[in-house]
């Protein structure tokens, strides 16, 4: 295995990984700044609201999302399984 190979193989890891967070970073952070707003506009100072509220959103996102994310990582799997001897023959 070359190191081009390796480096490509770790931009593409890296990739899906900014990829697959995305979106429940996305969600708490949408829902993080809309609590937020409304402790500020209601004067209400409790901590476990905003955490609560995030936690169910990205609960939810990962429930809408996961058959996603799961199709996106088996993918990403499968590729490297199929191009492991390609990779094993390449260093001999």
């Amino acid at each position: 295995m070359h190191a081009t190979q390796v480096i490509q193989l770790a931009y593409q890891g890296l990739l899906l990984i900014l990829i697959l967070s995305a979106p429940p970073i996305l969600v708490s952070m949408f829902f993080g700044i809309l609590v937020a707003i409304f402790q500020a506009a209601t004067q209400i100072q409790e901590q476990t609201l905003s955490f609560t509220i995030k936690l169910c959103a990205v609960t939810l996102t990962l429930m809408f999302l996961g058959s996603w994310l799961g199709a996106q990582i088996m993918t990403f799997a499968a590729n490297i399984f199929q191009h492991f001897p390609e990779w094993s023959l390449a260093t001999q």
